[in-house]
Order: C-alpha cells, then structure tokens, then sequence
C-alpha cells in the first residue's frame, strides 16, 4: 500500500499526523492499520465523547459487556476494562511506529475520568492506575490543563509517566503546562527515572477559539470585528508555537534536562475539524505546519487533507509578530480573551463530564440488559 501524497508531505514537513478516534470496529476490521499504511497516521488520540459514541454505536462490546455483568462488575470498572482494552490493542497495532520513531510517535491516549478535573490528587492516582492497567510503553495519560491538572502532571511525569496533556486554550496557560513538564522532568531525575523515555504533548485547542470569538465578534458587528472572524485560532495556535520554542528550543532549563536526555514535549493541534463552513475544511492542518507538531485529527478531516490539502512547508514559523497583531486588534474591537478562555476551559470540561455520564448511563443500560 502506498500513503496518500498529501498526508506524506505533511509528514515530511515534520507533523505527526495522529487519529483523534477509536473503536473496537476500527481494530477489529484493520481500519485502523490501513490508515496507518495508506495516510500516515502514527498515533491515536481518544476522549470520553469518541467512547461514548464508540460503545454507543453497533454490537462490538456486546459481548464482553455481557461476560462482564455475568462476572458481577459495576459501571465504572466495564467502561475502565473495555475502554483500556481497546486502547491497549491500539498500542500494539501502532508498536512498529513506536519502535522506528524512537519512541516519539506509535502513542495513543487515555484520558482520567473527566469528573476528576479539579482534584489534583485522585487524577494522579487514576493516571497512574490507567498507566498500569494497559501496560503499554507506548501509552499517553490524559491530564486537564486546568488549575488542579498542572501539579498533577508534575507528578504524574515525576513518576516516569508518559502525558498528553489536554484542554489547552490560552498561551499563558500552555507556558504554565510547559513549566509543569519541567519540573515534572527535574523531579524524574532526581528519582533516578530515564528521562529518554518520558514523553509529553501539549494538546492545544483550535476551532473552539475561532467558534467562540467569532460568536462575540458578530455580537459587536463593526466591520472591524466582522474582518477578524477566523483569525484568532490560528493566531493563538502560532503564538502557542512561539512560546514552545522560546522553552524548549532556547530554554536553558529545558537545556540542562536535554543532557540528561530529556525530550521535547511537542505541541499537538487538537480540535483541529472545522465547525464553520465557510472556511476550508482543511484549514487547521494546512495552516498550522511546523517541524516537532502533532496533528490529530477526526477522520473526516483526514480524509480531507488526503483528497484536497495543500501542503506548502513551514506555515507557522515567523508569524508571532502578525499573530500578535491579530490579538492586538481582538483587543480593540472588544473581545475579553480572558473571559474567552475561562469560557473554553469550564465548557471544555463539561462537554467530557457530559459524554462520561451518557457513556456510563449507556453502560449500565447494557449491563441491565445483560443480566436479565
């Protein structure tokens, strides 16, 4: 099989293209593996809203759902079992991208119950139980960038877990999750972990900003605040970039942890399906190209990208100046960013609480069913 041109350059260009999807019917029909051969897909992203429509979705965990009530086992112990089941088989299915990356890519995430948001003490536990119950060295732990997440992914990381960390809005915030890796690093080295296998990404969110701000910018409607619709999520997202390498590519503390063989911790593009139609549905990937990035994408953008996006090199370096510029007209037009942000973040955390419990309420409908 050959890997669809578009996807290749974009590759080669240095983003890692991940899946931000999984389901049992993707693993088990080699869905997965053909987009692994055929659209350079090295690395799974998972949330709770992809297993709430993935357990909601046909037949493929009827089955162990049902062994699982036979053997007496409550809500929260069948979606912990079947969930890491899946992502422990996609582990495996991406081993060999794994092993050549160096360990780099071949990563998929699980994400800590999204209830555990703001409680810095039951994440670091549930991170470590997820870390062990799948057993994978080439696992993420999914850990909120929220206020509670940032100690807990110094600890986690301090443990010699890998992290991805997630709902990553604002600049400021990733500058906070980039220190909290650092010192998560420093405290690994002190504890005699290998730094070279400690990996991390910082999941930084794109179409939500645009969708948010442009909703405040047509409240406004002057044609100046009407010309920046679109433009704030890859300005953020660029700005974002800038930041990374101010830490990791300059950084002396970064520099002292690299001798030791620290990694870097990658930003990752998430959110990256567009929402509004009158933009390219391609424009979050074509736009956001930088070497050491990950991209995660739903399929269907994917499959955009293969059909018609256009790869052209490098599309973020050099542009903090201009994407400073666009957050300097935001400003002036009336758009409170500080208020945009705290926005993102609290919805962000309640749409994963909200897929959780339809998830578990799913769940216990099957196991209702099952035990009749």
């Amino acid at each position: 099989m050959t890997q669809n041109p578009n996807l290749a350059a974009l590759s080669a260009a240095g983003v890692s293209v991940w899946l931000d999807d999984l389901s049992r019917e993707r693993l088990q029909t080699g869905n997965l593996q053909e987009l692994i051969d055929t659209r350079s897909v090295v690395g799974v992203t998972t949330n709770p809203s992809i297993f709430q429509a993935a357990l909601s979705k046909g037949h493929a965990y009827d089955a162990q759902v049902r062994e699982l009530a036979e053997r007496g086992a409550d809500v929260d112990a069948t979606i912990r079992t079947v969930t890491t089941d899946d992502v422990r088989n996609a582990c495996d299915v991406l081993a060999k991208q794994y092993e050549s990356s160096d360990g780099v890519d071949g990563r998929v995430s699980i994400e800590v119950d999204p209830r555990l948001a703001h409680d810095t003490d039951k994440t670091i536990l549930q991170a470590i139980e997820l870390w062990k119950i799948v057993d994978r060295p080439n696992l993420l732990i999914k850990i909120p960038a929220t206020l509670a997440g940032l100690p807990a992914i110094t600890a986690v990381i301090a443990e010699g877990i890998s992290v991805n960390v997630t709902l990553i809005f604002s600049v400021d915030r990733h500058r906070a999750v980039m220190d909290a890796y650092l010192a998560g690093l420093e405290a690994a080295a002190a504890a005699g972990h290998d730094l070279a296998k400690i990996h991390s990404v910082a999941s930084f969110f794109v179409s939500r900003v645009d969708t948010e701000i442009d909703a405040r910018l047509e409240k406004i409607d002057t044609p100046e605040a009407l010309a920046l619709r679109g433009k704030a999520g890859l300005a953020n997202a660029r700005l974002a970039y800038a930041a990374y390498q101010e830490v990791f590519e300059g950084g002396a503390r970064f520099g002292a942890l690299k001798d030791k063989g620290a990694r870097l911790q990658r930003p990752l593009w998430a959110s990256t399906g567009v929402k509004n139609p009158d933009y390219p549905d391609t424009l979050y990937v074509t736009e956001l190209v930088a070497p050491d990035t990950v991209n995660t994408m739903p399929e269907k953008t994917l499959e955009a990208v293969a059909d018609h996006g256009e790869i052209t090199g490098d599309t973020i370096t050099g542009t903090a100046d201009a994407s400073q510029g666009v957050f300097d007209a935001l400003q002036a037009a009336g758009i409170d960013l500080v208020d945009v942000f705290t926005v993102l973040e609290d919805e962000g955390v309640e749409k994963f609480e909200k897929s959780w419990q339809e998830l578990i309420d799913a769940t216990q409908g099957q196991l209702d069913t099952a035990g009749k």
